[in-house]
């Protein structure tokens, strides 16, 4: 026997005949002794001595009853050992004496043997029973939770042949545990039996690192039209020496846990898209942007190509049915986006102003008709073909792969205003479904608000600037003892109440007023022209400015919630001076013959409408070659500037030698407002140098 020497372990020999042994009889601690026909020890080995406690030398020859057995069950034992002898086996566990005198609990077997010469000899087979216990335990335990568990649990040996395979994974694999057994992996390409696991069961048996929650994507043969998503985790299975024995895996089918937290993404996404529609849908009140604001916001999340159509009668401002009698409808394209930059597919789409007619038939023209979504999940060449504006267009649209189709109406108010007409190609394999054309809807009824809004706004502000400009002055056809030029812009937002005006009085005096209405849009556009009527009729009874402006005051009052803004003066070239009464607005500015800018300092009385009254008038020289400007406030403030510093920079563009006053309206309005954000009206007055000088003799 090798006894306490070195012990020699078996290893994989080419011919592959003998393995390495496993540790599981070292964690028992199983023992062998022998004995003869009469229960005398005559071999006793290493693991005996240990498990027992006593020493060969002190025991061989010596019955092994008197050895390890108590005088109290030494009967029974004998009693045993006979039937043994006369070839019954023998198994249990039975409290033996050690050799410190301690009892020890120990599982037995007993066989009966026979030598050359037919002598007999039992063999005794013994191992602790607290750690046979313990063994069965761990085995029965792991043994349950393998079988019965929902996880799929496997292990495959170093040549990736399975050698576990539990009733779970198997069915992920549509396959029984027996027909795995002994199969290498990575073979058939369907379910779990795919390369990416034999890869990955490589790598952990190769560098020992553990691949937790690996996603593996597939189909199986119990259910093949439906994709699977498993998370596999992979770990590397050794033995107490460190040897790997193979690759262990645990798999969890998490295809509802991946198809919710998809829902959950895509909600989220979607939520996404309605905020940031909010934020940039309706930044302008420009029907134009608007329309590009919602292609682009849905462009490419929702789809890889949008259009915005409108129907043409929204542009005229006229209520009348979408569709004409014939069942077509006219349309003038808004906006066009696509997901990829400069594509055939935007080409396809018409071009943006241009005016498209479809009949009853096309999905546009139905969207329309009948104020509901059109949604064509998959497109092939005959739908194109209806919704494309030509053949030709159709073929673009076809290359660039378009497969699936939806329309949406543009419904504000109760009006239908156009169409959102949504691709998806290629760059998008996955068609429009149910829930798309519910994002869609609700994108495409928060941008036709804004879309009305603007057209509202564009056509409020297109009657508010016909008013104003029919209400502006022409210059009078009698010629006039002052040189006059004059420069009105409309703000770009929104059009106000501004108005200036040129009155001939008698004796060659003129009578210049400039004026703004509080408010914007139609409601100051009409006071204006009222306070511009009213001032031209009192004009007519040669009213001083301070007097004027109170019978306009008492006018003003009659006008509604309204309060306006002016300076009126009259002016006497000949004589050479001027008469100025101010209500509540900026003085104007006086450039002498030398060229200096000086902003007059006059009494200035409450605005037009409040009633205070209390207006004075101050009379000043206005000299040959002297210019007076009057302004509104437009002109000198806006949101970033003061209205201190915007009078400092006119004062300083009117400061120099005298231009003619043409080429001053130009050089004031380059300098200080390009895109005005109120109305800026502007007039200019200098005496004629002939008439001045006529006066002076």
């Amino acid at each position: 026997m090798a006894g306490h020497g070195e012990e020699l372990r078996g290893g994989s020999d080419p011919e592959g005949v003998s393995e390495a042994p496993g540790s599981l009889l070292e964690q028992i601690q199983a023992a062998a002794f022998l004995l003869d026909a009469d229960g005398r020890i005559r071999l006793w080995g290493a693991e005996a001595e240990t498990l027992f406690g006593h020493r060969a030398a002190d025991v061989l020859g010596a019955y092994a009853g008197r050895v390890l057995v108590a005088h109290e069950h030494l009967a029974l034992v004998t009693d045993w050992f006979q039937r043994v002898r006369d070839g019954a086996g023998w198994s249990g566990v039975f409290p033996v004496r050690r050799g410190d005198g301690t009892i020890a609990e120990v599982e037995f077997r007993h066989r009966r043997l026979l030598d050359e010469s037919g002598r007999v000899l039992v063999l005794a087979l013994a191992a602790d029973a607290g750690a046979v216990r313990r063994l069965e335990t761990d085995l029965a335990l792991s043994t349950s939770l393998i079988s019965q568990s929902p996880v799929g649990l496997g292990m495959v040996d170093t040549e990736l042949r399975w050698l576990r395979v539990n009733p779970a994974l198997a069915r992920a694999g549509g396959a029984t545990p027996s027909e795995l057994l002994g199969r290498e992996i990575g073979g058939t390409g369907g379910g779990l039996d795919v390369p990416q696991v034999a890869a990955a069961m490589r790598r952990v048996m190769a560098d020992g690192d553990a691949l937790p929650d690996q996603q593996v994507t597939g189909t199986t043969p119990a259910d093949p039209g439906a994709e699977h998503v498993w998370s596999a985790s992979y770990y590397r299975v050794e033995d107490p020496a460190g040897r790997p024995l193979g690759a262990a895996t645990s798999v969890v089918d998490v295809t509802e846990r991946h198809r919710a937290s998809a829902e959950v993404a895509e909600a989220r996404e979607q939520l996404a898209m309605i905020a940031d529609a909010g934020r940039r849908i309706g930044t302008t009140l420009d029907l134009q942007h608007t329309a590009q604001e919602l292609a682009d916001v849905i462009v490419p999340r929702l789809a890889d190509l949008a259009a915005v159509d409108v129907l043409d009668s929204v542009f005229s401002g006229e209520v009348v049915p979408p569709v004409a009698e014939d069942g077509s409808a006219r349309f003038r394209a808004l906006a066009v986006a696509s997901a990829e930059a400069h594509s055939d597919a935007e080409t396809a789409a018409d071009r943006v102003g241009a005016l498209a007619s479809y009949g009853p038939h096309r999905p546009i023209t139905q969207c329309v008709a009948e104020a509901r979504p059109i949604l064509l999940p998959e497109v092939g060449p005959r739908t194109l073909l209806r919704i494309a504006r030509d053949e030709g267009a159709a073929r673009v649209l076809a290359r660039s792969g378009v497969h699936s189709y939806l329309a949406v109406p543009l419904v504000a108010r109760g009006d239908i205003l156009g169409t959102l007409s949504l691709c998806r190609t290629h760059t998008t394999p996955r068609p429009f479904d149910e829930r798309d054309l519910a994002l869609a809807v609700d994108l495409a009824g928060r941008a036709a608000i804004c879309v009305d809004n603007a057209r509202l706004y564009s056509r409020e502000r297109n009657a508010a600037l016909t008013l104003q400009r029919g209400l502006l002055p022409r210059m009078p056809e009698e010629p006039l003892a002052l040189d006059l030029a004059f420069r009105y812009l409309p703000a770009v937002r929104e059009v106000g109440g501004d108005w200036f005006d040129v009155l001939p009085l008698r004796h060659g005096r003129v009578g210049l007023m400039i004026g703004d209405v509080m408010g914007k849009g139609v409601h100051a556009a009409a006071i204006m022209g009222q306070l511009r009527s009213t001032t031209r009729a009192l004009a007519r009874l040669d009213l001083p400015p301070a007097e004027l402006l109170g019978h306009l005051d008492a006018t003003a009052e009659y006008l509604g919630d309204s309060i306006a803004t002016c300076v009126y003066a009259v002016c006497d070239p000949v004589a050479g001076w001027c008469e100025l009464a101010v209500a509540g607005h900026l003085p104007p500015i006086v450039i002498g013959p030398g060229g200096q800018a000086e902003l007059l300092d006059l009494p200035v009385a409450a605005p037009l409408g409040v009633g205070a009254g209390g207006f004075t008038a101050e009379r000043l020289p206005l000299p040959h070659r002297a210019t007076l400007a009057m302004f509104t406030d437009g002109l000198v403030e806006d949101r970033h500037t003061s209205i201190d510093v915007g009078l400092s920079r006119l004062r300083r563009l009117l400061t120099g030698h005298p231009l003619p006053l043409e080429e001053t309206c130009d050089r004031v309005l380059a300098a200080l407002h390009r895109a005005p954000q109120d109305d800026v009206a502007l007039l200019l007055a200098r005496p004629h140098g002939d008439l001045a000088a006529a006066g002076a003799c």
